[in-house]
């Protein structure tokens, strides 16, 4: 396959080259038997999870420094050290309650619970990690194993969502990697946007949206009493309501933290934010170009959290709370986590201080990351959410 990579992207080593290569003619194949184009979310679900193939399928190094971004337990175990706390008032209320998280990364929030639960007297039944990536499991294991020997028994990897679970379940930046449908408003109605081949190249074509998504389009300029401007851009997360009411199925008892960037419906359609909200993570170079670099760079797309609550409330859970990150750290212990800070040598005080600022600053993650709490059953209000609840919000 032949593209115009943007010059400010590293250009792939050989090896990466030779897997994007790959993976862009299974994708090519895919195009030609559906007869010329596919759909935007069928591309993105190639890309990032076909087998053997995809980004969070193949063998890489996508977390930390050495990756293409860093997530917030990687940043600092403070933000797996809060969650923990906040962990360990749902499983007071839950008899033999277990922990579940999904795409649990490198392992290092596993770690970091498991950690401050041990220290507490806490610890769950089982911390169940639920992981697509055989690669990623295997990073897990060696991990949990190099870290927490002691622990590793009580960690057990499922490939089935489990029903009738009791205890705490946990999505950190799951949601951004669903496949979304894009589609642009034109003169004569809504389009969906497709994924085409021009010789060697992906590029872009369009089709009169599908009932499902001209639909969805319709209810959104509902919600927000005004039409989306001609040649509008954006995308609709069909699989996040899905996901959602999975969760709700698996859910008998306790409550849900998910973390991610994202936005309420009416911020996420907003006039000025006619291009979307997808967004490419390259080597920690972040660019709008979802059609090049497949296999080997990170799709995302913000979250609207308005349909996830929607999704939550059909499925039966309650929304305990939303919040910034930043609201989320500091209500639910981060105080706690700073103790003794002065007590610490001066270059490990600058350090925790950088990693703070990260997780909490407007203009880093402390803002644009949300935090939204679901329960099912007689739970009670988790402690961070007294500190500050967007909620009206959505």
């Amino acid at each position: 396959m032949q593209y115009e990579q943007p010059a400010s992207l590293p250009k792939p080593d050989q090896l990466s080259g030779a897997h994007c290569a790959r993976v862009a003619r299974h994708i090519s194949t895919k195009i030609q038997e559906a007869g010329g184009q596919i759909s935007f979310a069928e591309f993105m679900h190639e890309a990032l999870y076909s087998n053997g193939l995809g980004y969070y399928s193949a063998g890489s190094i996508k977390f930390g420094r050495d990756g293409d971004f860093i997530t917030a337990p990687e940043v600092s175990a403070v933000f797996g050290r809060v969650l923990a706390r906040q962990c360990a008032e749902v499983l007071a209320e839950v008899d033999s309650g277990e922990i579940l998280e999904f795409g649990a990364g490198s392992g290092k929030l596993a770690i970091d619970i498991l950690s401050v639960l041990e220290e507490q007297g806490m610890l769950p039944v089982a911390y169940n990690i639920f992981e697509i990536s055989p690669d990623l499991v295997e990073r897990q294991k060696n991990r949990l194993q190099a870290e927490l020997p002691h622990l590793v028994e009580r960690v057990r990897w499922l490939s089935v969502i489990p029903i009738n679970f009791e205890g705490v379940i946990i999505a950190n930046e799951v949601l951004d990697a669903l496949p979304v449908e894009r589609f642009v408003r034109r003169e004569s109605g809504i389009f969906q946007m497709l994924v085409s081949l021009s010789g060697d190249t992906f590029v872009w074509a369009e089709t009169e949206a599908p009932e499902q998504l001209a639909i969805a389009v319709a209810s959104i300029e509902s919600e927000i009493a005004e039409p989306l401007p001609l040649g509008y851009r954006s995308e609709v997360c069909f699989a996040s309501s899905t996901w959602i009411a999975e969760l709700a199925e698996c859910l008998r008892y306790g409550a849900v933290f998910l973390f991610d960037y994202g936005v309420s419906q009416r911020e996420y359609y907003a006039p000025d934010r006619d291009d979307g909200w997808l967004r490419c993570h390259y080597r920690h170079h972040v660019h709008n170009d979802p059609l090049i670099l497949p296999g080997i760079q990170d799709l995302t797309v913000w979250i609207d959290f308005s349909s996830v609550a929607s999704a939550a409330v059909a499925g039966g859970l309650n929304i305990l709370g939303y919040q910034t990150q930043s609201q989320f750290l500091m209500g639910g212990g981060l105080e706690i986590e700073m103790q003794g800070f002065t007590d610490l040598p001066v270059m490990q005080q600058l350090e925790l201080s950088s990693q703070i600022k990260t997780l909490t600053l407007p203009g880093e993650m402390g803002e644009n990351f949300k935090c939204m709490a679901l329960g099912r059953g007689d739970i009670t209000l988790p402690s961070a959410f007294k500190f500050a609840d967007r909620t009206q919000t959505l």
